[in-house]
Order: structure tokens, then C-alpha cells, then sequence
């Protein structure tokens, strides 16, 4: 008996003394009932010219996400790693555009019949495909135009538990990357950068709002009342970026997290976002990755490098994050999870 107690000392020792990761940094101890400060972060993928739009598949265990620049999804999961699986992505010859840049999908998600709805940049719309591999795949437009005039480049979606698709639309199909500065064309039709939400039932696109110089990811709160925008700063707008949160039920706008401040010591834009079933905000930003609370305060920080976009699998037991072009890589760190209902897709190939 005294032996086994020495042992499970021992083991309760080394369990409550984990090194903590010097990447994780807590500023709030109420977060750490989400994020494990221990936990290292791992790279599944490298080299991947512009990472985006990352999305857990659920029905074949794995993270789907976007290279906008080589213009295909590719697939990660434990069993096979990196793989190519839908190209073209985002660019087919559908719409007119500048023929180079960041003309690729950007933005993904999954409808509830498992299908693979995307943000296409060169074609200029709101697509959707068959989760499946194919190297020629049929897709089919949901949206792309707003009242006959044809959509800059959708660029981030989320879609709500009725099926309403919110996207937002800056004009990164006309985004000049040796210059980096959008280039004035009269391919571009509309004279501003909408969020927008489409009503799939009624084929209705409401304009949610047009006074976000440079709109980017977005997610909708868990009681779906608010919508988050990420207003992107400079070099994609000449003033400050900042989180907007929108009351969807008086379309009331207001600034709910200023990052103007973080900008004088990190590197990072406002880009891709994702709420967590916690309420709290995962968004890219300056220093990496954020977690803001429904308040509007700055929990934590996750020191992946520059990123753009981030993911949680089913149960949150991960965080995915798809870095910048100066850090081609995609991240995962373990998190506390949380137990969810199943996700059943029919007619879906596990590869």
C-alpha cells in the first residue's frame, strides 16, 4: 500500500507539473477551461503557397482547407496526411477577373447534407461542389450577383441552423500581390464591400451591411443574435482594423474589439474567424491567433506565427489554423473539448 501510494505521487506530480508552452499565453484564467496552456502546437502541413478556409469533415475524420493561390482544396486527416482533393477550386473561367493573383477558393463550409459550399475569388460567387476528390468537379452557383450586378469575390461564409449563408465580399479577385494594392478596374461592379446573408428557400440576398472598408472572415454567435465581422487594416484599408459585432435583430453595428493597439507590437490582420460553443471569439490577428470573450475582452493568445483563418473539429478537441504566405504551414493544438451530438452525411466519400 505505502508503494502505490508513492506511485500515484509520483504520477500526480508529473501530471500537475506540465511544462507550459511559452506560445500559449493566458491573460484570463477562465479560459483555461478551454485552452490546455500545455499543449503543444504540431504542423500537419507545409509549404502550401497561401493556407485558407480551413473546415472539419466530420464524416471522413478531416480538415479540408484551401491553397488560394495555387486555386485547389486539399485534405488532411491522421491516416494519410496532405493530400490534393478538389481542383480547380475557385477559378474555372465562370467570371471575369485579372487572370493572376488570388483567384482560388477562399472561405468553406459544409451544408447539412455534407456538400462543400465555397468562397470562389475568381469566379466571383457563392459555389457548391460534392465532397468528393475529383480533379474536374462540377460546381454549381448558389449565388453571384447582387441585384444584377455581378459580386467582387466572396471571401469568408457561415452558414446558420436554417440554412441562411452570411458571406462577406471584398474585392481580393482584383488584390495585385506584386504590388500589393487592389488595381481599379470596371470588372468590378459593385461600388462597395458588402456582407451579405443569402436565403437559399426564397434564392434572396440581403444586404447586411456595405460601410466595412474591407470585410473578411465572420461567424454568427451561438444563439445566432450576432454576427462578427473582421474588418481588415492596412495594406486592405486605410484605417484601423477592428471587430464589428452586428445585432441581427436591429442590423445596429458597433465596434466590439479594437485591435488597433496589438498592431505596435505583432505582426497580423484581422482575417478568419470561428465561434466557439463557449461564446468565445477565435479569430487571427496580430501575435497569431486571439480568443475574445462575448465581452469583448482579450482571454488569450496562441502564438502560431501570422495566420489567416482557424477551425475547431466536431467535439473542439482541436484547434486548426492555416497560416499567412510568410508562414505556409497549417497548426493544430489540442484544446479541453467539449461533448457534441454525432454528424451523419449521407451519400459521402471517406476517403
Amino acid at each position: 500500500m505505502k508503494y502505490l501510494l508513492l506511485i500515484l505521487s509520483a504520477i500526480l506530480l508529473v501530471c500537475c507539473n506540465k511544462p507550459i508552452n511559452p506560445k500559449v499565453h493566458i491573460y484570463d484564467q477562465s479560459i483555461e477551461t478551454i485552452i490546455d496552456n500545455s499543449s503543444e502546437i504540431e504542423v500537419l502541413a507545409d509549404s502550401i503557397a497561401l493556407p485558407e478556409g480551413p473546415v472539419w469533415d466530420e464524416y471522413s475524420k478531416s480538415l479540408l482547407f484551401v491553397d488560394i493561390i495555387n486555386n485547389k482544396v486539399l485534405k488532411w486527416n491522421e491516416k494519410n496526411g496532405v493530400m490534393d482533393y478538389i481542383m480547380p477550386s475557385g477559378n474555372t473561367g465562370y467570371a471575369p477577373n485579372l487572370g493572376k493573383g488570388l483567384l482560388g477558393a477562399n472561405g468553406l463550409s459544409l451544408n447539412s447534407e455534407g456538400d462543400l459550399i465555397l468562397c470562389q475569388h475568381g469566379d466571383r460567387r457563392i459555389a457548391m461542389t460534392k465532397n468528393i476528390n475529383s480533379n474536374s468537379p462540377i460546381f454549381s452557383t448558389v449565388v453571384d450577383n447582387y441585384q444584377g450586378k455581378r459580386l467582387n469575390s466572396p471571401n469568408d461564409l457561415t452558414i446558420s441552423t436554417d440554412g441562411s449563408i452570411y458571406f462577406t465580399d471584398p474585392p481580393f479577385a482584383f488584390f495585385d500581390l506584386n504590388t500589393f494594392s487592389f488595381v481599379e478596374t470596371d470588372m468590378k461592379e459593385l461600388d462597395f464591400n458588402g456582407v451579405f446573408k443569402f436565403i437559399p428557400e426564397s434564392d434572396e440576398l440581403i444586404l447586411i451591411s456595405k460601410d466595412i472598408e474591407a470585410p473578411n472572415g465572420l461567424a454568427l454567435s451561438p444563439d445566432e443574435r450576432f454576427l462578427y465581422v473582421n474588418k481588415m487594416g492596412n495594406p486592405f484599408s486605410p484605417t484601423p482594423p477592428k471587430i464589428i459585432r452586428i445585432d441581427l435583430n436591429n442590423m445596429k453595428s458597433e465596434t466590439f474589439f479594437d485591435g488597433s493597439e496589438l498592431l505596435k507590437n505583432f505582426e497580423g490582420n484581422y482575417d478568419g474567424m470561428k465561434v466557439h460553443s463557449s461564446g468565445n471569439i477565435f479569430t487571427s490577428g496580430p501575435g497569431g491567433l486571439l480568443v475574445i470573450s462575448p465581452k469583448g475582452e482579450l482571454l488569450a493568445r496562441i502564438d502560431f506565427g501570422h495566420i489567416t483563418n482557424c477551425a475547431f473539429d466536431k467535439d473542439e478537441d482541436y484547434l486548426y489554423a492555416t497560416g499567412f504566405v510568410s508562414n505556409p504551414k497549417v497548426f493544430r493544438i489540442k484544446l479541453n473539448g467539449q461533448d457534441k451530438e454525432a454528424v451523419e452525411y449521407p451519400n459521402q466519400d471517406n476517403d
